[in-house]
């Protein structure tokens, strides 16, 4: 619960940071009257997203046992690209977020209604894909139930209610800070669906090594147990890993952490004209 309401809500902010800088330039330049508009992209984007979390749910779900692990172990290894991609795309691009899509929707206005709805549309839909096919590869790892469901839908609201909260100006939040930790807690829990997706692959003889464990605390920490489940859902552990799990935890935690909090490199400007001699 805990993991897929930390997707819930870094994933629903970003979403509602977007929507509601559309709405703040439609309010600036006194095109209100786009309101409804953009409401109805939007609503496209969310049902979108709902039918292809539903569409992945159902598909695996009239698959035999191995065609199931190839299927989870595969968008597993998909969505933890996406995201990896999403957490380095905003870390890099968030600064500019707000001139792209005044931009955007400025050319989308000149062309009529029709482009403002695709303008919304899109700048949704991407969040809303990512979301949906992370946290159904995260619910496929913590475990079946409505815990994982319900944090996600709670992360989802607190999102929507900060993202309303900011739009009014009655929430200040350090954005900066916000997805610098949230993006370095995503790291964890996605190396975790990694794992996950490895021994998925592993069950289904597409990966080698399902035999061959790193360590076994099965003793120690029972899956049973209130810490070995906390274990689970945060973190992905498993009392029982593989070597090739354990790897793969590992080599993507430890890489994508330093490249994360790496200081980004200043730009080389282009070196100022030598000015000409005063006569």
């Amino acid at each position: 619960m805990i993991a897929n309401l930390l997707i819930g809500l870094r994933e629903g902010l970003e979403a509602s940071l977007v929507v509601g800088i559309l709405v703040a330039y439609l309010v600036r330049t006194g095109r209100r009257d786009r309101l409804p508009v953009v409401a109805a992209g939007v609503a496209a984007a969310v049902a979108l997203s709902l039918a292809f979390g539903a569409l992945l749910q159902f598909t695996s779900r009239n698959m035999t046992f191995e065609q199931q692990e190839i299927f989870g172990g595969t968008l597993s290894i998909v969505a933890v690209g996406f995201v990896t991609w999403m957490i380095f795309w905003m870390r890099r691009a968030a600064r500019g977020l707000k001139r792209e899509l005044d931009h955007r929707m400025a050319g989308a206005l000149a062309m009529g209604a029709g482009a403002v709805v695709l303008t919304a549309f899109l700048a949704v839909a991407r969040e809303g894909l990512e979301t949906a096919l992370f946290l159904w590869a995260a619910i496929q790892a913590t475990g079946q139930g409505w815990a994982p469901v319900t944090g996600a839908a709670i992360g989802l609201a607190c999102a929507a209610l900060l993202g309303y909260l900011i739009y009014r100006g009655l929430l200040r939040v350090n954005l900066g800070k916000f997805f610098t930790w949230t993006g370095a807690a995503l790291i964890v829990v996605a190396a975790g669906v990694l794992a996950y997706g490895v021994h998925d692959l592993q069950e289904a003889g597409v990966l080698p090594g399902l035999t061959t464990l790193a360590f076994d605390v099965s003793s120690q920490v029972p899956p049973t147990s209130w810490y070995g489940t906390v274990l689970k859902g945060t973190l992905n552990f498993s009392p029982q890993t593989t070597v090739l799990q354990a790897v793969a935890w590992v080599a993507y935690v430890a890489v994508m952490m330093v490249q994360f909090f790496r200081p980004a490199r200043p730009r080389v400007g282009a070196p100022s004209p030598t000015p000409a001699p005063v006569a």
